[in-house]
């Protein structure tokens, strides 16, 4: 163990397993955790070579072999609490996008939230015994969520009446047929193919797929069918598929995301999930309860990924805490000996602040998953009066977390120098696995709007003196307030004080985006391009402040004594998040400080270090001896000696 991380250990001032406990939600739930990550960290079907040493090909090859032993254990054991999966499967592929994400994450959850119960009899067990492998197809090529989200597409509650080619052409058609009681499924255009899905490239038998419902001449809006692409003995694909993986991105090196094409595939009528919406044999459309139960398994992952955020930070900062504890550079005073990189004030000020965003984002996604499973529930029980909030809640939440994250990587990355450039290190891979995240489920511009119109709508029921419920309550006790009609008394020690100031703050900002969008409808008349044109206001709003310049120069000053507060535990406070070594995955983040011997010890186990002069430099060594120099040069060509 290394001394200088048993010394930070020695000094903290607080009991870590109490901390580790408050985390996971009770000290059972932690042995709980701990005895999943020991079934899977012990397990020899789940070693791997360093997938940093290895081809894409080979990588989702090694990751489809442990998905599948992945699948066979947790049924062998018996796992099915939807937590103690996440454990397992976190253990399994540590945080890195694998080939079933898809199938586990969205296609059997869209089968729990949306399928008949006629419809899970057919589908879910067959899915969960790994006969059905299934995706979840959303995006086309030229119609992302970005576009989907900027103007409105054809309505789910009201029916239009669609010419032979029109802007919903950007998306696969489902049009159908009561003569045979199937839907003949078509993309119409080469921008309508579905383009990204995780593990439709080579893994999926099955896709859910969101295509435009065509049912006597009329358009119903987006709506999901399971659409069987491969035949599922041989797995080739069923005639009129078109399907295949779109090749290499910035990360998800593992993942088979994939394309897929559809030319008059035909489907039975009741492979439209119905538990909502339904179409009869005579074609009669019976719309859902509300249009946004479509979009409920978006709903979820964009819930899950506030929580992964809060991963994504604790792992990156505790590699960059505990590497900054062992590392020594620079002389604080001449003559004494190089300090730790930690007690410097600005690595301070680059990594505490990261740590606090960790734990912050860490009770926020519990909060943001309890507040979906309320919501859910209430669904369930036919109250829907929930669903805009938690719309709201979670493309707000996801866009956030998601901008602050995947900054703070980089931040953690940077402080660790040039070996934070090293693979070694796993924060190169955390910021690129993690980065899509910016983008998919919802691009965070679109999300931060789509959470826009709901405080705007909250908003003006405020001021019509409605009493407002839940995370927009305070839009009901605030006025807001013009910056220079001054800002109320503040202390920075208090919590609530804080709380009213921010929420202050945020009432500002809503009117201010009301105010902009009531001038541009003046100005142009339609609520679409006032819209437009406030988009930038409604975006940039939190550029905005209310801090008085003495109260910010106090803020200022009272970040630095935190600083000093927060020095003794810093490596305490990240051991508190009790990540394995073997699931962090990095060298310079061990638990036992030894960063120097293993980072030697991983380099000697690069590929090219497996012959003294690798096969290629042969020629570099045969023209060094002269010996091919005729067929390189022209003989009139005058070589020096000691070319």
């Amino acid at each position: 163990m290394n001394p200088d991380i048993v010394k930070e250990r020695q000094n903290a001032t607080f009991n870590v397993e109490k901390l580790t406990n408050i985390l996971d939600g009770s000290p059972e739930k932690t042995r709980r955790r701990r005895e999943i990550e020991s079934m899977v960290l012990n397990d020899p079907d789940f070693q791997e070579q360093d997938p940093n040493f290895l081809s894409r090909s080979e990588r989702y090859d090694q990751a489809v072999r442990k998905s599948a032993q992945m699948i066979l254990k947790l049924r062998e054991f018996g796992i099915s609490d939807p937590d103690e999966i996440y454990y397992y499967k976190n253990c399994v592929h540590p945080d890195r996008p694998e080939p079933l994400d898809l199938h586990l994450g969205m296609f059997l959850p869209t089968l729990l939230n949306q399928a008949t119960p006629e419809q899970m009899d057919r589908f879910f067990t067959p899915a969960w015994n790994l006969q059905i492998i299934g995706t979840y197809a959303q995006t086309e090529m030229g119609h992302g969520w970005w576009r989907c989200s900027q103007r409105a597409s054809c309505s789910a509650t009201t029916p239009t009446v669609l010419p032979a080619l029109t802007s919903e052409d950007w998306r696969p058609q489902a049009t159908f047929d009561p003569a045979t009681q199937e839907f003949v499924l078509n993309s119409p255009t080469i921008s309508s193919i579905k383009w990204w899905p995780g593990g439709l490239g080579k893994t999926s038998n099955h896709a859910i797929v969101l295509a435009q419902l065509h049912t006597q001449g009329n358009c119903h809006g987006l709506h999901a069918f399971i659409v069987p692409i491969r035949d599922m003995d041989t797995h080739v694909p069923l005639p009129g598929i078109v399907v295949g993986d779109i090749g290499p991105k910035f990360g998800f090196s593992e993942v088979d995301n994939g394309f897929l094409k559809l030319e008059n595939v035909r489907i039975p009528l009741d492979n439209m999930l119905m538990k909502y919406a339904k179409v009869e044999p005579d074609g009669t459309y019976v719309k859902p309860p509300s249009a946004k139960l479509t979009y409920g398994t978006m709903v979820f992952i964009r819930s899950m990924i506030v929580g992964q955020s809060a991963l994504a930070l604790a792992k990156s900062c505790t590699i960059a805490i505990r590497y900054s504890a062992v590392r020594h550079q620079s002389e604080l005073k001449p003559g004494e000996p190089e300090p730790q990189i930690l007690n410097f004030q600005t690595q301070q000020h680059k990594l505490f602040p990261v740590l606090a965003t960790a734990y912050a984002f860490t009770f926020v996604g519990q909060y943001m998953k309890q507040t979906y499973n309320r919501i859910s529930g209430d669904i369930h029980e036919g109250d829907y009066s929930g669903l805009p909030e938690l719309h709201a809640l979670s493309a707000g939440l996801k866009a956030f977390t998601t901008w602050a994250a995947n900054g703070a990587i980089e931040v953690c990355r940077m402080s660790c120098g040039g070996h934070g450039y090293s693979r070694s290190s796993a924060l190169p891979d955390i910021y690129v696995e993690f980065t899509p995240t910016c983008t998919y489920e919802g691009e965070n511009t679109v999300m931060m709007l789509q959470t826009a119109r709901y405080l705007l709508k909250s908003y003006s029921q405020a001021r019509g003196g409605q009493q407002l419920q839940g995370s927009v309550s305070y839009l009901s006790r605030l006025q807001p307030q013009p910056v220079s009609a001054g800002v109320p008394p503040l202390n920075i020690q208090d919590l609530a004080s804080l709380v009213q100031v921010y929420q202050l703050r945020a009432a500002n900002l809503v009117e201010l985006a009301a105010t902009s969008i009531q001038q541009e409808l003046q100005l142009r008349h339609s609520q679409e391009d006032a819209w437009n044109s406030s988009a930038i206001d409604l975006v940039r709003a939190s550029d905005a402040g209310l801090l008085s310049v003495p109260q910010a120069l106090q803020v200022s000053a009272h970040i630095k004594e935190l600083l000093i507060q927060l020095r003794p535990n810093a490596v305490a406070l990240v051991d508190a998040f009790d990540l394995n070594d073997k699931k962090l995955n990095s060298v310079l983040g061990r638990y036992d400080g030894n960063v120097y011997e293993h980072l030697f010890e991983w380099a000697r186990h690069s590929p090219l270090n497996a012959s003294e002069v690798p096969p290629a430099l042969t020629i570099i060594v045969i023209i060094k001896h002269n010996q091919l120099i005729g067929s390189f040069f022209p003989r009139s060509t005058s070589l020096s000696t000691s070319t």
